[in-house]
């Protein structure tokens, strides 16, 4: 069976192939055949590709800002060149696609339909930089693959059955039947590192504690116990929580009212500068970029006042985490800052030693991959993962597909 995994982004768009055979023994033999990108963000106008396959990596450009357009001249690269691995895309049987908000309707990865497709756009509102191009690649994969089962795999499922003590807010509760709810997200990168760790420390999930930290320019915290997310940091939208590349996180509500009424912002100039103007770059004044921030600290106050308060906001939360698994067992770093600042978790870590997490500073420093760092006498083990969404949503769309499901 071959599935196609897309990832969808606002500037950015990634492709995977996976090859899994049909026989149920074999699930988890998941081969990656060829992956894809295209990225938007560099220059105006024009869509940078990226492929690598067979061991050779093929990269161009073309010059539009359609994605539909660019989607193609990447899929050649299936089934031309080096880079080929099919000899039509028709051999591809299904698509899976990540998508961020499902509401409190989809818990669980879905057929796409009509009906799927019209509760995605609805909840545009409340993922407004992630759902509309989840909706486009879903139309696209249409246009071009249109033989092919698309199935849908929700980033809010795996916080889907955290207690309604977590999952409301102290607000009138007519709201919360209306839907306003704490979501979660990053949920199957969270669901994907929990399964990886119980995997590496050869123990059962139900018997772990662990708090799994999804640290890039989005960031998330979740509170995993008997297997399930019982806590975690992002809510209604993806703006709650951790202070993080480019948003504020968790603030004072207090602060948008203010705004609206003495500074006379309009919702849309609020809604910009919470998400794409604070965080690491609000205060730093240079980037979101971790890798900018910590290159800049020696010389540059600001720079080391936003690493700080990042740090300072990654250890309250992992707190309020620790609090809600009453005990910890499991600490993970993953997604670009977790994997590669060792600086963030060296920092993260002296600072949770109340806790009895200590790290070996050697392995720490050493690009640690899929490894506990942790030293033999620590009280918590502390592992550094490769997430991988893309092989997990591959592996759900076999699943479904096996339970003929469509």
């Amino acid at each position: 069976m071959k599935i196609l995994v897309l990832n969808a982004g606002s500037s950015s768009q990634k492709s995977s192939l996976y090859y899994i055979p049909n026989d149920e023994r074999s699930q988890e033999v998941i081969t990656l055949l060829w992956s894809g990108s295209i990225d938007f963000s560099q220059q105006q106008g024009v869509a940078k590709l990226k492929v690598e396959s067979n061991g050779v990596v093929w990269e161009d450009k073309q010059e539009t800002e359609d994605r539909l357009v660019a989607m193609e001249a990447l899929f050649k690269m299936l089934c031309e060149g080096d880079t080929a691995v099919l000899e039509s895309w028709q051999e591809i049987d299904y698509i899976g696609h990540r998508v961020v908000h499902g509401g409190s309707e989809y818990q669980q990865p879905t057929w796409v339909t009509e009906e799927v497709k019209s509760a995605i756009a609805q909840l545009i509102s409340l993922a407004p930089n992630h759902n509309p191009s989840n909706l486009q690649g879903i139309e696209m994969m249409e246009t071009l693959l249109p033989n092919a089962g698309q199935v849908a795999v929700f980033d809010t499922a795996f916080h889907s059955r955290i207690p309604t003590t977590s999952a409301i807010y102290p607000l009138p509760y007519q709201w919360y039947e209306e839907g306003i709810r704490r979501y979660g997200f990053h949920g199957i990168s969270h669901e994907y590192c929990a399964q990886k760790t119980a995997q590496l420390l050869d123990q059962p999930l139900s018997n772990l504690k662990l708090v799994t930290c999804h640290l890039g320019n989005g960031a998330s915290l979740a509170a995993v116990k008997n297997g399930h997310s019982i806590d975690t940091t992002m809510g209604f939208t993806p703006l709650e929580g951790l202070m993080m590349g480019t948003r504020c996180g968790s603030i004072d509500p207090g602060i948008i009212i203010h705004l609206l009424r003495e500074k006379g912002l309009s919702a849309d100039e609020i809604d910009q500068t919470l998400n794409k103007e604070s965080g690491l770059k609000g205060l730093s004044g240079l980037s979101g970029d971790m890798r900018t921030v910590t290159e800049a600290m020696g010389e540059n106050e600001r720079a080391q006042l936003a690493f700080d308060t990042y740090i300072h906001h990654l250890c309250r939360q992992i707190g309020a985490m620790v609090a809600s698994l009453q005990g910890l067992d499991v600490l993970v770093f993953t997604a670009g800052v977790g994997e590669n600042s060792a600086i963030v978790r060296q920092a993260a870590c002296e600072r949770l030693g109340y806790l009895g997490v200590e790290i070996d500073p050697e392995k720490n420093q050493n690009s640690p991959q899929n490894e506990d760092i942790a030293t033999p006498d620590s009280s918590v083990r502390v592992f550094v993962l490769h997430t991988n969404e893309d092989r997990a949503i591959a592996q759900t769309v076999w699943q479904l597909a096996q339970a003929n499901s469509y």
